[in-house]
């Protein structure tokens, strides 16, 4: 892996975003719960992160990540999937209910508040082709729970790592100035057990 945007047609980036950059109450909820996980595992708070990616496709630029409905722009996004927050019943309500977008010549709402360089993952055409198909079919879990045999909760950060591990790309990555990516440890274990059933 290397660093920076590369002049290639083709590439996949991960991007790490401070969570609720930009805003107010996420930041705020964000902070207050690792505050409170901090205390209980004994450890210094650490700045949480959000994971997405940027990809280019012959040159046509994709945006995948997962982000709440209720924030959603006005415009067609590339919604590939949708799933609950908190409990599947509630997932009935717009304001609890989370978008998986894959969105051609889209925008990451807030990456202007990006605090690191970009880590270019691959510029392989097959590669990034493989990440554009496997984000279509993630499993719309519940967010802020966790899944069966997970040891964290899903979230944004599980769909980005599921995506890289189903498309054979690392997942041993880490966010930038020692911050956690809460949730990224249970795409991981899900994408093992989708391939122990496949195999």
């Amino acid at each position: 892996m290397t660093e920076g945007h590369l002049g290639s047609p083709n590439s996949a980036v991960l991007v790490w975003l401070p969570v609720g950059a930009g805003g107010h109450v996420v930041r705020h909820t964000s902070t207050w719960w690792e505050q409170g996980c901090a205390v209980l595992e004994r450890r210094r708070p650490a700045t949480l992160f959000h994971a997405a990616l940027e990809l280019r496709v012959e040159d046509v630029p994709y945006v995948i990540e997962m982000a709440p409905a209720w924030a959603a722009p006005s415009v067609e996004r590339g919604v590939v999937a949708t799933g609950p927050v908190g409990t599947r019943w509630l997932g009935r309500y717009r304001w609890f209910r989370y978008e998986v977008r894959c969105w051609a010549n889209g925008v990451i709402l807030d990456r202007e508040f990006a605090r690191s360089t970009p880590v270019v993952l691959t510029v392989d055409k097959t590669a990034v082709t493989q990440v554009l198909r496997a984000v279509s079919q993630v499993a719309p879990l519940t967010w802020g729970r966790r899944a069966p045999g997970t040891s964290e909760m899903w979230n944004s950060n599980s769909l980005i790592s599921w995506v890289l591990a189903q498309s054979g790309l690392s997942t041993n990555l880490l966010p930038p100035q020692g911050g956690r990516a809460p949730g990224w440890m249970a795409g991981m274990e899900i994408a093992e057990q989708d391939r122990r059933r496949a195999s």
